[in-house]
């Protein structure tokens, strides 16, 4: 978690830098208001998870950053610091956006317990915005919580999708959130003020599939008392989500085909065709190109879906990831449950991301809220999963990504404890931090051991090696050399340009 420090005063600045490291964060600290400006609306702003911020600057002072926060619609919550107290400085600084402010000289304890409760409400705000927005249809990527870097190219993808009137077909495991990836990709393009229309096709019954999607005439068959309308004409100018589009049964299949074909839907019992203007995003956690092979899934169908695809990874591959979507659960929970949960204590998010998640975000945070409940005191621990401690010590070791955030405690929005609880057990196969004495291991050696691991784990595919451990190539070859491990050089097909190749034996 990064705090941002904005404050003339080189003396305040260091000050200020060390209170926010001792309270468990990363500081970043700038000068003048119009480099904070710049850095929280680039590419590095979602860095910034907090601002401490003076008022009494030369320029563009404390008042005129936070008018242009608002206006640039950046949401960071923001905490100002004069060295006058007056009601008129605070008012106004609370009136522009501010979330809290201290008054100079501030103490490390008051600035700790300001930057929580900054966090925890803009963690709680966050989470009921993503729940306003859903429900609104105006759900944005930007709405998305992600720190993982193959789930960020995974939005790439679907900004791009959103841009455009393309059939998107989403897939992935139960869970995943496709259907969260769907609704941004609707809240995003130019039909966002249209209906966002989701149909779960595995949910319906198959004597009624059609007359959901395409409606039916008033006495058509029997208990048609009504005229409906359908989905697809409910979606006409918006989007129409097709989840789990794979158990559409073939009578309802042909149909689709048709009303996605011809922009046009013949409710059941009607004499003429209605027409539709629908875009199409679908979803599976099946193979459908396995089923199409086994003819349980029309080809030409799949092909009209499957115009740009888009595959959402499991959370166990992205458990970056976890940290982030606990704290806003978390919150979110809490507040419902009118529970004071301050913290996650280092153990128990250990335990959260060593765990496979065979569920995904949906039993995460189905766990969490069970961990709320049994909370009886303002930290989560082990002992509120109790379920997930008893599989995992089942479940062999698996390799996760590395989680900067998971050696030290958690608040709702960032660490910060003063004691730290004593490391978890290590899965089998992980890097072990510490050595036989108890002690913490060199970074040489940790870093050498995860190499090796890499390179056995990918079995010697060196570009795969480097990407995993997001380095470059040649610095992966250097690190080699230095470790003293037998390579051999080839030529790499893909760019002609001369790599190395590590077989799976060390020197």
């Amino acid at each position: 978690m990064a705090i941002l420090v904005v404050d003339d005063d080189p003396v305040q600045c260091r000050l200020l830098e060390n209170m926010v490291q001792k309270s468990g964060y990363e500081a970043i600290v700038l000068d003048n208001g119009d480099a904070a400006l710049a850095l929280l609306g680039g590419a590095d702003g979602d860095r910034v998870d907090c601002v401490i911020l003076d008022l009494v600057m030369p320029n563009l002072d404390g008042l005129g950053v936070l008018a242009r926060l608002r206006q640039a619609a950046i949401n960071v919550p923001v905490i100002v610091q004069t060295a006058h107290g007056g009601i008129d400085n605070v008012v106004s600084a609370m009136r522009a956006g501010a979330v809290d402010f201290v008054v100079k000289p501030v103490g490390v304890e008051r600035l700790a317990v300001s930057i929580r409760n900054a966090l925890n409400t803009s963690a709680l705000e966050g989470e009921l915005n993503r729940i306003k927005h859903s429900r609104s249809g105006t759900l944005s990527f930007n709405d998305i919580i992600t720190k993982s870097a193959n789930m960020q190219a995974v939005l790439r993808m679907a900004e791009k999708a959103a841009a455009s009137t393309i059939p998107v077909q989403i897939s992935g495991e139960s869970g995943v959130g496709k259907e969260l990836i769907a609704r941004a990709i609707h809240g995003s393009s130019e039909r966002r003020a249209k209906p966002f229309v989701a149909v779960n096709c595995g949910a319906m019954p198959e004597n009624l599939v059609e007359s959901i999607l395409f409606g039916h005439e008033k006495g058509s068959f029997t208990g048609a008392t009504e005229r409906h309308t359908g989905k697809f004409v409910e979606a006409s100018g918006g989007t129409l989500f097709l989840d789990e589009v794979g158990e559409l049964p073939a009578a309802a299949q042909v149909k689709l085909l048709r009303a996605i074909q011809e922009n046009e839907v013949e409710p059941v019992g009607a004499r003429k065709a209605v027409k539709v203007d629908v875009r199409i995003v679908s979803a599976t956690n099946r193979d459908l190109i396995a089923d199409v092979k086994a003819g349980r899934f029309r080809e030409d169908l799949f092909y009209r879906l499957h115009v740009f695809p888009i595959t959402v990874p499991p959370l166990r591959e992205r458990p970056a990831d976890i940290p982030a979507l606990a704290r806003h659960l978390l919150a979110r929970f809490a507040a419902e449950e009118g529970k004071r949960i301050r913290l996650i204590a280092p153990d128990a998010l250990q335990l959260l991301a060593a765990y496979q998640w065979p569920g995904n975000i949906r039993q995460l945070e189905n766990t969490l809220f069970r961990a709320v409940v049994l909370a009886e005191g303002d930290t989560i621990g082990l002992a509120e999963f109790p379920q997930v401690s008893a599989q995992v010590s089942a479940q062999p070791g698996h390799a996760a990504d590395l989680v900067p955030e998971l050696d030290q405690p958690m608040t709702l929005a960032a660490p910060f404890v003063d004691h730290p609880a004593a490391p978890p057990a290590v899965p089998v196969d992980a890097v072990p931090v510490l050595d036989a004495a108890g002690e913490v291991r060199p970074l040489e050696d940790v870093e050498a051991e995860l190499i090796r691991y890499a390179i056995t784990h990918y079995r010697g595919q060196m570009s795969e090696v480097a990407r995993r451990l997001q380095i470059g190539r040649s610095t992966l070859y250097r690190k080699l050399e230095a470790l003293g491990l037998n390579t051999v050089r080839e030529e790499d097909d893909t760019d002609g340009v001369a790599a190395e190749r590590q077989p799976a034996k060390f020197a």
